[in-house]
């Protein structure tokens, strides 16, 4: 796979369902936080700087205990206060 001049790597990840995500992490100089890493899932998240990238889209393929209990939280309450 041939990355863009603006691409780290790209990866594909099996997430806990088995399905297989793509994670691309970029670096623009044109914002705050220049590091990226988008999931073909729709999510993204941004760093200031590269050390966190790759630990990160592991760990949103591969979440821990901790990391799902915390997702289920933030749904949980989300769903309550659009009621």
């Amino acid at each position: 796979m041939k990355l863009d001049k603006n691409e780290l790597w790209a990866g594909t990840f099996h997430g806990r369902d088995g399905a297989p995500a793509e994670v691309t992490a970029t670096h623009d100089d044109t914002r705050p936080e220049p590091y990226a890493w988008t999931c073909t899932c729709g999510a993204t998240r941004s760093f200031a700087t590269a050390d966190a990238v790759f630990p990160t889209a592991w760990r949103h393929t591969h979440p821990t205990r901790l990391d799902r209990l915390r997702s289920w939280a933030t749904r949980l309450l989300r769903t309550r206060t659009a009621r």
